[in-house]
């Protein structure tokens, strides 16, 4: 495939979610107006939804890495893993992340008043997620490049990170231990 052709292909799925995003917004801010009182319940469910597609796509991108490092440089596989890395970044992991972190704000300043220790670490908890999301933005720019240095077992490695870190986040949500 060659660049110009990849780049077609991306226009319709970044229309969609343009048009995805401008959609939720436009509901949100309709549904804040209408019904205030009854946002807060809302918000949570549309932070949830966001929580989990980012993990989804934080989760099956090092994955790609793992399978793309196996594939020759140049080679059509390789190529669709250009692809494929590109959209899931821009059209799933970047958007569900920005979302994730509008409502979580949000919710952090609504309900909580940005108190509590468990809060405070939730927070750093999901700062390092949002490094550790630039760290494979940066990566799939390497893979864009052919310049991908990285082993597989290091991907192998880092697939491991964003669990973790869901792990120690949904703990301290749901027990609040400090």
């Amino acid at each position: 495939m060659t660049g110009a052709s990849n780049e077609n292909s991306i226009g319709p799925a970044m229309k969609r979610m343009a048009i995805g995003i401008a959609a939720l917004v436009v509901l949100t801010t309709l549904l804040f107006f209408a019904a205030p009182d009854s946002f807060y319940p809302w918000a949570k469910a549309i932070h949830v939804i966001a929580v989990i597609s980012w993990m989804a796509g934080m989760l099956y991108l090092p994955r790609l890495f793992v399978y793309h490092v196996e594939a020759e440089k140049g080679s059509g596989q390789s190529e669709t893993f250009k692809v494929m890395e590109r959209r899931l970044l821009r059209a799933i992991i970047n958007p569900a992340m920005v979302v994730t972190w509008v409502f979580g704000l949000w919710l952090a300043w609504k309900g909580f008043g940005f108190q509590g220790g468990w809060l405070h670490a939730k927070i750093l908890a999901v700062l390092l997620l949002s490094g550790l999301h630039g760290y494979l933005a940066g990566a799939v720019r390497k893979f864009a490049e052919d310049k991908n240095e990285k082993p597989a077992r290091h991907w192998r490695m880092v697939n491991e990170i964003p669990t973790l870190l869901m792990i120690v986040i949904v703990i301290l949500v749901i027990v609040k231990p400090f």
